[in-house]
């Protein structure tokens, strides 16, 4: 006879595992999230005289989804979305693991009816300054004259790995974490695009233009040196390298946290420092949406190329490549009859 699990005896144990679970198949962005979803269902449980470090896991029904939306009504839409999604996947969590049965159904149910639908946001970015930083970093006689005066070679490889990164993100629709994960061997040199593992850990085919192909093949000629003294096959070695002195001579592959300091560094350094903070990683994956829609006026299309599950997604958008509204606007209050 197979010995059944041991059933975790408090709510909050099992929150804890199902959060463990969270961490090992999605990013560290929503793990944390779900970990302040699960901390407001447990404010709303305390409300209801279910302490769930001291309640049995037998003690869990359905009916607290309620009040818990009811709880969250203060919140932004998005945020309420995002909390009960989170508490959903949980009772999910405690039915599929056999802690104890749960009807799906009328979690879902209950979900449905008491949640508001999160208000479609329109993308905002500022296209005209990404548009400033990518002509300056894609003018290589002004990069090297910025360099040659710098004895460091550091410095050097960095400024010519951030002007590769920060086209790739262009020119790519790469999320910041994905770029930071592409090794040499992920790119077909010959095709110019790469297989990755992306969002929802789904592959998908990421193309590269000329100029960002051409800007990676720069930047890994300079690291050549390096990158031959590793002792490693250079297909396993990452594309986008720490150059640091933490990392020395070995080669180590950027953080998100580290892609998000090279925008912000070259931001302030093209643009000036009250940019900062203006223009972040995910505003170039905007830029290649609207891109992309403007150049083909193919929703499709864009929500192929930037790996939109939802075309809706897509939508949002739309409106900021609708070149014939803004023609048709100004043709009826600009142009008629004085």
């Amino acid at each position: 006879m197979t010995e059944q699990p041991k059933v975790p005896v408090t709510i909050s144990e099992v929150m804890l595992k199902y959060i463990d679970v969270v961490k090992l198949s999605r990013s560290e962005h929503t793990a944390r999230a779900y970990k302040n979803a699960l901390k407001a269902f447990s404010d709303v449980l305390k409300e209801k005289w279910l302490d769930p470090h001291t309640t049995p896991i037998e003690k869990l029904t359905e009916d607290i989804i309620s009040p818990f939306a009811l709880y969250l009504k203060v919140f932004a839409p998005a945020t309420e979305f995002l909390y009960l999604q989170a508490v959903k996947g949980f009772y999910e969590y405690v039915d599929s693991e056999r802690f104890i049965e749960v009807n799906i159904s009328r979690v879902r149910t209950l979900i449905r009816q008491r949640s508001r639908r999160p208000g479609i946001r329109l993308p905002q970015f500022p296209a005209d300054d990404i548009e400033r930083i990518l002509a300056h970093v894609s003018d290589l006689s002004t990069l090297v004259q910025s360099v040659q005066t710098n004895s460091v070679m550091n410095e050097r490889l960095r400024a010519m790995r951030d002007r590769a990164f920060l086209l790739v993100l262009a020119d790519t629709g790469l999320r910041v974490h994905e770029a930071c994960k592409l090794r040499r061997g992920d790119v077909d040199w010959n095709e110019g695009r790469a297989v990755i593992i992306g969002k929802g850990d789904k592959q998908a085919v990421v193309r590269f233009s000329t100029r960002s192909m051409q800007a990676i093949k720069d930047y890994l000629s300079l690291r050549s040196q390096l990158d031959g003294g590793s002792g490693k096959q250079l297909a396993s070695l990452p594309l986008f390298a720490r150059h640091d002195k933490g990392a020395g001579k070995k080669i180590k592959p950027i953080t998100p946290t580290t892609g998000r300091n090279i925008v912000a560094e070259r931001v302030g350094e093209i643009l000036g420092k009250d940019a900062v903070g203006k223009i972040t990683p995910h505003s170039f994956r905007h830029y290649f949406v609207t891109t992309v829609l403007r150049g083909s006026g193919n929703l499709k299309l864009a929500q192929e190329l930037a790996r939109h599950s939802n075309i809706q997604v897509t939508q949002r958008y739309a409106h900021l490549s609708d070149d014939e509204l803004d023609k048709g606007y100004y043709d009826i209050f600009e142009n008629r009859p004085k």
